[in-house]
C-alpha cells in the first residue's frame, strides 16, 4: 500500500507528446499548462539526441510521471531485466515523481510483443507478479504504481475477481494503483460487469494516480466490443465513474491519456481542465457534507 504523500500533485496532467513540447513549455495564447506531465520512458532509452534536450527543459519546469509499457512483469520466465536497467537509468537521470506500469504480460524468453496481454487471477500469479514488482522496486529504489488492465476476456480457472487481487497485490508488494478508470468501462463492458461496483470496491489508499481516456467502439452480434485505443475524448461514462470515485476518494493526480490520433494541444488542454472541473466541484460537495 502506498503510504505518506502522494507522488504528484493531485491535479491535471496529461501524456506529452513531441507535437506539444514547445505548447508545454510555453502555454501559447495565455492557455493554462499541465501540472505535471507524463511519458512512456522507452521514448527516451536513447542516450541523447532532441529528445532528451526537450525533456530535460520540461523537467526542469514541470513533474514527471514515468508510465512503462515494457517490463512485462506478468511474464511467466520473470520480467525483462535490459528493460528495467534502462528504466533504472532513466530514473536517475531524472527522478521523476512516479513510475508505474501495467498489470500484464508482453512476451517470453525469447520474443516481444506489440500487446499488453492479460494475466490469469490465481494465487500462484499473485505470488509471481508480487515476486516481480519486488524485484523492480528494489532496483529503483522506490515503489512502483501498478495499472488495472482493459481486457477483452477472462479466464475460465480464475481464483478471485480483480479488484480483490489488485488490493492482495498491493498488500503483498508494497505496490500503489494506477487506476485507469477507462479500463474499468473497457473491461467491465467487455465482460458483463458493473463498473461502478468495481469503482466502489477500489480502495482510495492504494490509489497513486488515475488515468482518463477514449476508447473506440465495435459491435459483434448486437453486442459492443470496446477497444481501449487512447484515440478520443473521455467517454460520458468514464466521467461518471470518475465522479464517483473522487466523490469518495478525494482529489489525486489525474491524466488526460491520449496515445492514437493525437489531438492539437488546445484539445487536450480543454479535457484537462473539464477534469479539473471535475474535481473542483467534487470537493466543494464534499466540503459541503462536512460542514
Amino acid at each position: 500500500m502506498v503510504e505518506g504523500p502522494m507522488f504528484l500533485p493531485p491535479e491535471t496532467g496529461i501524456g506529452l507528446k513531441p507535437a506539444h513540447y514547445r505548447e508545454v513549455l510555453e502555454s501559447p495564447n495565455g492557455c493554462p499548462g499541465p501540472a505535471w506531465v507524463e511519458v512512456h520512458p522507452q521514448n527516451y532509452f536513447v542516450d541523447g539526441g532532441p529528445p532528451h534536450r526537450w525533456l530535460t527543459a520540461v523537467a526542469e519546469r514541470l513533474p514527471l510521471s514515468f508510465h512503462s509499457v515494457g517490463l512485462s512483469i506478468g511474464t511467466a520466465e520473470g520480467l525483462d531485466e535490459d528493460e528495467l536497467e534502462q528504466l533504472a537509468q532513466l530514473c536517475d537521470r531524472y527522478n521523476p515523481a512516479s513510475v508505474s506500469d501495467h498489470l500484464s504480460w508482453s512476451g517470453n524468453s525469447t520474443d516481444r510483443y506489440a500487446d499488453l496481454l492479460p494475466i490469469a487471477y490465481t494465487r500462484a500469479t499473485l505470488d509471481h507478479v508480487a515476486a516481480q514488482i519486488g524485484r523492480v522496486q528494489d532496483r529503483l529504489r522506490r515503489p512502483l504504481l501498478i495499472e488495472n488492465p482493459s481486457r477483452y476476456l477472462a479466464f475460465a480457472r480464475d481464483e478471485m475477481d480483480e479488484v480483490d487481487f489488485i488490493h492482495a497485490l498491493c498488500a503483498r508488494s508494497g505496490c500503489g494503483l494506477l487506476f485507469d478508470i477507462n479500463n474499468v468501462e473497457v473491461s467491465c463492458t467487455n465482460l458483463e460487469l458493473d463498473p461502478f461496483a468495481c469503482v466502489d470496491a477500489i480502495d482510495p489508499q492504494i490509489v497513486g494516480e488515475i488515468h482518463l481516456a477514449g476508447h473506440a467502439t465495435e459491435w459483434h452480434d448486437n453486442r459492443p466490443l470496446l477497444i481501449d485505443d487512447h484515440g478520443s475524448p473521455v467517454s460520458a461514462l468514464t466521467w461518471q465513474l470518475f465522479d464517483r470515485f473522487i466523490g469518495r476518494a478525494g482529489a489525486r493526480p489525474v491524466l488526460i491519456e491520449w496515445d492514437t490520433d493525437v489531438p492539437e494541444y488546445g484539445v487536450l488542454m480543454a479535457e484537462a481542465a473539464r477534469a479539473s472541473g471535475h474535481m473542483a466541484r467534487a470537493a466543494a460537495a464534499r466540503a459541503v457534507l462536512s460542514a
